[in-house]
């Protein structure tokens, strides 16, 4: 009999053990890419480029189908993910290399005075979606690229709701993956590399092979190995608290640089291409497709790794994981979105990846899993954009939403419920690459372009239900759809604190204009 009893107790206790582990706040990781296309994941059709690490989070959770960037280049897209503001009203609308401080763009100058390194601050006191859960009892951590504020002002991550960072302060530093330092916390960690400034060209010298002459671009400690390597000791840490890592992975950013298992395989896989010289920046490469599917390819591998690290530690049914990419696909550095159709429907080429808000610019994969909660194998074709994530995750775990957000929680959607509420409209206006305006409304959207340089605005719809690719412009045939457009921009759209990022013509009637 008193075995029975014990028997009962260890049973009840079990139970009760099960039950607070389920009603823990969950664990929470972000990944977003850098530069990844909508089409680069063989979840998403991709056919050239490995990553079953990926497919296989897919598998296990939610595919997103209509998911958006809030921007079509780094900082932007990073500020209104971690505020919850679309660029409307967001006070970082592009990237702002913060020029008026000096020489920010020499290498070097950089390496000897921090004061040039890193971008222009997001405003002090600016309250971030990290700092809304370090509040609530988080602990946080970013490892990467963080781009929002430079190592010396009051917008490094320590300063904005990271209590653990480690990683490139500033994106121009990240333009290559053997930098001569990496970050941790506030302090800089020097690394066993050489100084190979980022777009330093292939040399012209004769009397050099081809291997003497690509040996400068490979150094000794690839910045995303020792990231990683950060990650795991995080993941190993002693602790009960629940968890917030952010990591803001450069790849597959330019430059092409990959670990040498990973570029022999498709090396052997593609055989022989044209070598890439650095004609447009970045550094050369002697396999330039290669390369670039070995930084997938070997970011899916640590993915995996990942995931084995939170199964082994028993954290993986209580994390919440959502892969996603910063923007679209980039046009430049030896990159052949057209090979790898890396888009998917939207386009590679310049001018429809990424700077652009045309949908390869801006359309990005989103894979959710979270085990228990999300069906497995599941997909949704719901209108979702990055900066729904501070909503969501305020839904998830507790924390008051600021009244000053635009994003709606998608966790409805992560159940298989209905959501309660739906974007209208979602908005972009990007004051970059000639300054553009889109705003989608339903399956409608208005796109235009040459909103600052001297060429004539253009006035662009489309239906991309039946023209993804936005090839056919139909806005004479829907004063309907313009109309209400005009409405949404003018409760959009506020002008931009920075002067970089006005767009004259937006305050000067853009809309009563058009005949």
């Amino acid at each position: 009999m008193n075995r029975i009893l014990s028997l009962l107790a260890l049973i009840f206790l079990f139970s009760c053990e099960q039950q607070q582990t389920q009603s823990k706040s969950p664990n929470i990781i972000y990944i977003l890419a850098d530069d990844l296309g909508y089409g680069e994941l063989g979840a998403y059709g991709q056919t050239k480029i490995e990553t079953p690490h990926i497919d296989a989070l897919a598998k296990s959770g939610m595919l997103f189908t209509q998911h958006y960037s809030s921007a079509p280049v780094c900082a932007p897209a990073r500020y209104m993910l971690l505020t919850g503001q679309h660029s409307g009203k967001a006070y970082i609308r592009g990237n702002d290399e913060w020029a008026e401080r000096g020489t920010v763009w020499v290498y070097k100058a950089v390496i000897n005075d921090p004061n040039l390194e890193g971008q222009r601050p997001m405003p002090e006191g600016t309250i971030t979606l990290a700092k809304r859960l370090q509040n609530i009892g988080y602990d946080t951590a970013l490892f990467g690229k963080w781009g929002l504020g430079a190592p010396l002002s009051h917008a490094t991550p320590n300063k904005m709701g990271f209590d653990y960072f480690y990683g490139y302060n500033c994106q121009r530093q990240a333009h290559t993956y053997y930098p001569v330092h990496l970050y941790e916390n506030e302090k800089r960690v020097y690394l066993n590399n050489d100084t190979i400034a980022p777009h330093t060209k292939l040399s012209t010298n004769p009397f050099l092979s081809d291997k003497e002459r690509y040996a400068p671009f490979t150094l000794k400690d690839y910045a995303p190995e020792l990231i990683f390597d950060k990650i795991t000791k995080f993941l190993d840490r002693d602790t009960q608290d629940p968890f917030f890592l952010y990591w803001a992975t450069p790849i597959p950013h330019n430059a092409l640089q990959a670990p040498e298992k990973w570029l022999n395989h498709y090396i052997q896989k593609f055989g022989e291409e044209t070598a890439y010289l650095g004609e447009k920046g970045y550094f050369p490469h002697k396999n330039p497709r290669a390369a670039y599917a070995a930084m997938i390819s070997y970011l899916d591998e640590n993915i995996g790794k990942l995931i084995g690290m939170l199964k082994d530690n028993n954290q993986y049914e209580n994390t919440l994981i959502i892969f996603t990419s910063d923007n679209g696909v980039t046009y430049s550095g030896g990159t052949d979105g057209v090979f790898f159709n890396s888009s998917g429907p939207f386009g590679e080429d310049f001018g429809r990846g990424k700077g652009f808000v045309y949908e390869g610019g801006i359309r990005v994969p989103m894979i959710a899993s979270w085990p228990g909660h999300i069906k497995e194998g599941s997909q949704s074709d719901l209108m979702s954009i990055q900066y729904d994530v501070q909503a969501t995750l305020s839904e998830i775990t507790g924390f008051e939403l600021p009244e000053n957000q635009d994003g709606i929680s998608f966790l409805p959607s992560l159940l298989s419920l209905e959501p309660k509420n739906k974007h209208d409209y979602l908005y972009w206006e990007f004051p970059e690459y000639g300054g553009q305006l889109a705003i989608r409304m339903g399956d409608f959207k208005l796109v235009r372009q040459h909103l600052k340089d001297s060429l004539a605005p253009t006035l662009e719809l489309y239906d991309l239900k039946k023209d993804p690719g936005e090839l056919h412009n139909i806005a004479d045939k829907h004063p309907d759809i313009l109309k209400k457009a005009a409405i949404i921009f003018e409760q959009a759209h506020s002008k931009a604190e920075i002067e970089r990022f006005q767009i004259p013509i937006l305050e000067n009637g853009l809309f009563s204009n058009d005949s």
